[in-house]
């Protein structure tokens, strides 16, 4: 067998989804020769050797991926998006900081009634594009782009990171059919079947009295107490007209955007979410809509709970918000959690708030998946949480881009292998990779190319992605047969290669 393949080959076999999808079905005995030279050919550019990378990264872009599971609506679009749907809103973005004008730099405006002082210093989407320089620092400032190959004025990375939400957020929601569209396409065009999308927050609805009662309680309040706090207003939510409309309307509205986004070779479902730094009240009233919408589409598959997990409500109230999870989970049986805990990092908090996020989430909150996962070697207990974890089948979301550059997470320092080391289950994945200016295909090239796994755990963990994910039994049934089919073309047309 020829294993220094000219790469000018393997774009010729495997950069044209063509060259793939015509391969015909073949027998098993060929199937399993196929499958040998494809684990060869892979063993061989995970070797060591520098003039393979390219090659690798080809093949990490054709590999079947199954799906990805952690993805942010808002955040996987790219900021030059962004600004094409600037133009379209007739927003404008300003250039300049000017407190008397309400003016931040890189903040779009939205007002079509500002003062000719502020529109002389808010661009335009063409006027943006036709600014290189500017343009170039809108992007800067909207994603992680340049943050790591030239200095330019550097806030936290964490900040970086979110903080680019606030500077789009007014663009984001121009068009979903059309976001979605554009996702879709990118996804396919990297040989991805499913997407899991964290895409639009559920409705609250408040309730000052009962909203009272929950935003008091201490910190070391009796589940008593707790449990009778959350029945008042789980009750209130359930008979509320109010409350029961803005549920019924989060749910229309979910289930119109992505009508008619699934075809034969791909699929979308949606989680709804919760921000984890508002006040009680407000983040019990948002799952309980959360929840319920969940329980009422099929569209609607999972809950998840979102934001800075370092910040201080976050912090403080991170066993009460795991409370919220378990108590809804017993009003509405069944629904499923894909909880972000564990995303800190040494020196980020103090220590103790370290040990004991993704315990609670796991064995309080009820999590099904656990979105990141990091500090998992700071936990208290760490040994039996890992087994608990590989018992359950809980799995990890696996970030790799996101975790290096919001937590300085990387190489191994990552508890990726920890995690393979007791046999729990994860996933790779992308979280925002609009910010983070990445695709899937790159994770996938940071993992084998970090941790080299075998040609056969890298299969098992992409077709962990359809096996953990939150589809329905039958259509998980359906993916998971369509990814292997996908497999023995992928694996044929590399057999092919490594013959030339």
């Amino acid at each position: 067998m020829k294993m220094f393949v000219p790469i000018l080959a393997l774009i010729c076999l495997l950069q044209s989804g063509i060259a793939i999808a015509d391969q015909k079905p073949v027998d098993a005995q060929a199937r399993q020769s196929n499958y040998h030279a494809a684990e060869t050919y892979y063993a061989h550019l995970i070797s060591g050797t520098i003039s393979e990378g390219a090659e690798l990264n080809l093949l990490m872009t054709m590999l079947p991926k199954g799906g990805d599971l952690h993805n942010h609506y808002s955040g996987a679009q790219y900021s030059e998006t962004y600004i094409d749907w600037l133009g379209k809103l007739k927003y404008c973005i300003y250039s300049e900081n000017d407190a008397s004008l309400q003016a931040e730099k890189y903040r779009i405006e939205t007002r079509t009634d500002i003062p000719e002082a502020a529109r002389k210093i808010c661009r335009t989407a063409d006027a943006v594009r036709n600014d290189t320089a500017f343009y170039r620092e809108v992007l800067k400032r909207w994603s992680n782009k340049d943050y790591a190959n030239h200095y330019h004025t550097q806030p936290a990375p964490d900040l970086q990171f979110f903080d680019t939400f606030g500077y789009f957020w007014a663009a984001s929601n121009y068009s979903y059919t059309e976001g979605l569209k554009i996702l879709k396409e990118r996804a396919k065009a990297e040989n991805l079947q499913y997407l899991e999308m964290m895409f639009k927050g559920a409705p609250d609805v408040d309730n000052p009295a009962l909203a009272r009662q929950i935003n008091s309680l201490p910190p070391n309040a009796a589940v008593a107490d707790v449990n009778q706090a959350f029945s008042a207003y789980a009750d209130f939510m359930a008979s509320d007209p109010q409350a029961l409309k803005k549920i019924a309307d989060h749910v229309s509205y979910l289930e119109t955007v992505i009508a008619g986004v699934d075809d034969s070779d791909f699929k979308i479902r949606l989680q709804s979410y919760v921000s984890r730094n508002n006040q009680p009240a407000q983040i019990f009233s948002g799952l309980y809509s959360a929840f319920a919408a969940a329980t009422k589409s099929s569209l609607i598959v999972g809950v998840n709970f979102v934001g800075p997990e370092n910040g201080y409500v976050a912090m403080r109230d991170y066993k009460l918000h795991m409370q919220m999870f378990q108590f809804l989970r017993q009003r509405f049986p069944g629904t499923r959690l894909a909880l972000h805990a564990g995303e800190l990092a040494l020196g980020m908090v103090p220590p103790e708030g370290l040990r004991f996020h993704i315990h609670d989430a796991v064995e309080i909150a009820g999590a099904k998946r656990i979105g990141h996962g990091v500090d998992i070697s700071h936990e208290s207990n760490a040994l039996e949480l890992l087994a608990s974890m590989r018992a359950k089948q809980v799995a990890v979301e696996v970030n790799l881009t996101s975790n290096e550059f919001i937590l300085g997470v990387k190489n191994e320092a990552h508890p990726v292998n920890l995690y393979r080391r007791h046999g729990v289950p994860f996933v790779i994945s992308t979280d925002d990779p609009g910010v983070s200016r990445n695709n899937l295909s790159g994770e996938y090239l940071l993992f084998v190319s970090r941790y080299k796994p075998s040609y056969r755990e890298l299969k098992e963990v992409v077709f962990n992605s359809i096996r953990y994910s939150f589809l329905s039994d039958r259509d998980k049934e359906a993916e998971l047969a369509s990814l292997d089919k996908r497999f023995e073309k992928f694996e044929a047309a590399v057999a092919k290669l490594t013959k030339q």
